[in-house]
């Protein structure tokens, strides 16, 4: 029995809102996955360097005092950055002001930079040459990977 054209054209139409409606049930369903943050992954640096037992003392000693001041300094920085941010969105923004929080985050961070360059030629002084080299290539990756919280907060 052979069906008018329209009637087939109908059958196909009802065929592919169904196969829609289905689809869409069976997408909605399925849990989608959060994208991946790619975080690098911790890293003991003892452990990764292979430090000897006195390598080990000696690092241990460098490790907590530059801790310590790398935290204080970032805690200063946040605490001139949210200043820094109120004035720029403030009703009124004052020029001085903002200038001012700016000038003391680009202190603390020359401050801080130079912190981080003592610890790494103090513990450049322990390492042998191998040690060295994995730390370097290391850095160089971390860094080659990072980006900073704005780039982040602006990204795509």
């Amino acid at each position: 029995m052979k069906h008018p054209a329209w009637i087939r054209y109908l059958l196909a139409i009802s065929l592919a809102l169904n196969l829609g409606v289905i689809a869409a049930l069976v997408l909605r369903t399925v849990p989608v996955a959060p994208p991946k943050v790619t975080t690098p992954p911790i890293v003991h640096l003892p452990d990764y360097l292979e430090l000897t037992p006195e390598q080990r003392a000696r690092w241990q000693g460098l490790e907590p005092p530059f801790l310590s001041d790398l935290s204080a300094n970032w805690s200063d920085i946040r605490r001139h950055r949210e200043a820094l941010v109120r004035h720029i969105f403030a009703p009124k923004p004052d020029r001085a002001a903002i200038d001012a929080e700016q000038a003391a985050i680009g202190h603390l961070q020359a401050a801080q930079q130079q912190r981080v360059i003592e610890q790494l030629l103090a513990e450049r002084e322990l390492l042998d040459e191998p040690q060295r080299a994995r730390l370097l290539q290391l850095l160089l990756a971390r860094y080659a990977k990072e980006a900073t919280e704005e780039e982040l907060l602006h990204d795509k």
